[in-house]
C-alpha cells in the first residue's frame, strides 16, 4: 500500500462520530485552542465574497497601477508586496494597508460568528493581523461592546496574562502581530520567515501562550500555511517531537484548503503525527460549520448569548450546582424544582456572563459565597475520570474540611439509574446520596436543603 494511500485511509476517521465526539468532549473540558487563518476571511465587496487577503492585495495593486487581473488566488497580498519591495519598504506597504483598512468596514464572516458563538472557546490564536475575530466575538458575545482582550506579538513580546483558564476574558492572541501604525505585523512570506525564526528564541517566545498551545488541542482553522511550515509550526507549538505527543493524548486537526491536497505532508503527519487529523472533505469553512452544527445539537438548551449575559452574579446564600453538561437536561430539571420551592439556585450555563473569569468566578463562589454545593453524579461522571467537574469538587470538598462536622455543605445527587457511584470522592460516599431521577425534586429533598441554608 503506498504511502499517499495509507493517508488518505488514516485522515478519513475524522468523518467517524467517535472523533467529533471526542472534540466535543474536549470543548466542554475547554482545553481546545482554535487557530484561525486567512480562509475563514471571507467579506462581502458589492454583493460579491472574497477573501480579505484578496481584497487588500488588489487595492494595493490599484493604488500602485499594478496589473490586477493577474492576481494569484493564494497569498495574492504576498505577490503584491513582492511586487512593490523594490520601491516600498515593509513600513510604508503596512502604512499603506493601514489606510486601506481604516477606510473599509467589513462584518465578520458567518465562520467566525460561529467560533465566537462556541462559548467554550476562550483562547484564540489568530496568524493574521486583521481584528476580525475579535470583532466577531464582541458582536456575538458582548453586543458588539468591547469585551475582548487581544495581545499582539511584535518587538516586545507580549505573553498571556495567566493561563488560559484563569483569562479574565475571551482572548485574542495576534501570533503574527497586529494590523497597526507601526507595521509589526506579518504581510509577506520573508516576514513570516523572520516571525518564526524569532519563536524559536527562549528570549523572544511568548512562554505562556506555548505552555498552552502545548497541553491543549489545536484546532488549524485555514492557516494554510505550506509543506514544512506546518510542520515546523507544530513541532514550535508542541516544544518537542511530534511523535513523542501521541502518548499525551492531545491531538490537532487541521482544515484548510491546502493540506488535504499535499500527499507528502499527509503522509509525514500519518507517520510522524499519528494524533494529528486533516479534514478531507472541504475547507475550513465546511469544517467550522460541522463543528458548530454538532456543538449545537449537543447544547440545544443554550440561549442567545445576549441573553446569557444577564443574570450574571449569583444569588445570595444560593445553591451551586456542579454537573457534566451531558447532564443538562436533569439540571434544569432539578433547578427548576428548587426554585420553584423558593430557593436560590446557581449553576454556569444559567448565570455566567459569556468571557467572563471562568475558572477564578466559579472558585470564588464555591470556595467563599454558596451555602450549599449539590454534586450531580450520574452514568457521565462515573465515566470520567478527569473534567472540570471534578475540580469543582475538590474546591467544594477543601472548603468542606473547613466547616463544622455537624453542619452539612456537600450534597451529592445521583439523577439517573446508578446504583452505587464508585469514581467520586470517599468523603461523598460518607454524606449519604440522594437519588432524583431526571432531576426531579422530592418534598423531604427540599427540606433537607431549606434546613442546610437556614443554618448556614
Amino acid at each position: 500500500m503506498t504511502q499517499e494511500l495509507l493517508a488518505s485511509e488514516t485522515v478519513l476517521e475524522l468523518w467517524k462520530d467517535s472523533i467529533w465526539d471526542r472534540l466535543l468532549d474536549s470543548l466542554d473540558e475547554r482545553s481546545v485552542i482554535p487557530i484561525v487563518g486567512p480562509d475563514l476571511l471571507q467579506v462581502e465587496i458589492d454583493g460579491t465574497t472574497t477573501l480579505l487577503d484578496q481584497y487588500i492585495a488588489r487595492r494595493l495593486a490599484q493604488m500602485y497601477r499594478l496589473p490586477v487581473d493577474n492576481l494569484p488566488a493564494d497569498r495574492a497580498l504576498n505577490y503584491v508586496v513582492y511586487e512593490l519591495t523594490p520601491r516600498r519598504d515593509h513600513y510604508a506597504i503596512c502604512e499603506d494597508i493601514f489606510q486601506i483598512m481604516k477606510e473599509a468596514s467589513f462584518r465578520p464572516s458567518k465562520s467566525l460568528r460561529q467560533l465566537a458563538e462556541i462559548t467554550d472557546f476562550n483562547l484564540f490564536v489568530s496568524t493574521t493581523f486583521d481584528s476580525l475575530l475579535e470583532k466577531a466575538i464582541n458582536e456575538v458575545r458582548f453586543g458588539n461592546a468591547p469585551g475582548t482582550m487581544s495581545i499582539a506579538y511584535s518587538k516586545r513580546v507580549d505573553d498571556l496574562p495567566s493561563s488560559k483558564d484563569r483569562l479574565a476574558k475571551p482572548t485574542v492572541y495576534y501570533l503574527m502581530g497586529k494590523l497597526s501604525a507601526s507595521g509589526a505585523y506579518v504581510i509577506s512570506d520573508e516576514d513570516l520567515l523572520e516571525q518564526v525564526c524569532d519563536l524559536q528564541s527562549p528570549a523572544r517566545r511568548p512562554e505562556r501562550l506555548f505552555d498552552e498551545l502545548k497541553k491543549n488541542h489545536l484546532l488549524m482553522l485555514g492557516v494554510d500555511y505550506s509543506d514544512w511550515l506546518v510542520r515546523i509550526f507544530l513541532r514550535t507549538a508542541k516544544g518537542g517531537r511530534l511523535s513523542a505527543s501521541a502518548t499525551q493524548g492531545i491531538f490537532e486537526i487541521l482544515a484548510d484548503s491546502k493540506t488535504r491536497q499535499d500527499p507528502g505532508l499527509v503522509s509525514f503527519l500519518v507517520h510522524f503525527s499519528s494524533h494529528t487529523r486533516v479534514f478531507r472533505t472541504g475547507g475550513a469553512v465546511e469544517f467550522v460549520d460541522e463543528l458548530w452544527n454538532r456543538w449545537r445539537e449537543r447544547h440545544p438548551q443554550s440561549k442567545p448569548l445576549e441573553e446569557e449575559m444577564r443574570h450574571r452574579d449569583m444569588p445570595r446564600n444560593a445553591i451551586f450546582i456542579s454537573y457534566m453538561r451531558e447532564d443538562l437536561a436533569a439540571v434544569l430539571e432539578l433547578k427548576a424544582g428548587l426554585e420553584a420551592a423558593g430557593l436560590p439556585v446557581w449553576f454556569d450555563r444559567q448565570s455566567l456572563k459569556p468571557g467572563d473569569n471562568f475558572n477564578p468566578q466559579i472558585e470564588q463562589y464555591i470556595s467563599r459565597s454558596c451555602s450549599c454545593f449539590v454534586a450531580v453524579i450520574s452514568r457521565n461522571t462515573e465515566r470520567r475520570d478527569e473534567g472540570f467537574f471534578r475540580r469543582e469538587w475538590n474546591m467544594a470538598l477543601e472548603r468542606d474540611r473547613g466547616i463544622h462536622f455537624a453542619r452539612k455543605f456537600i450534597v451529592p445527587v445521583v439523577v439517573d439509574d446508578t446504583a452505587e457511584p464508585s469514581i467520586v470522592p470517599p468523603r461523598f460516599s460518607q454524606l449519604n446520596y440522594t437519588w432524583l431521577p431526571g432531576g426531579k425534586v422530592t418534598p423531604p429533598f427540599v427540606r433537607e436543603l431549606k434546613e442546610i441554608l437556614s443554618g448556614s
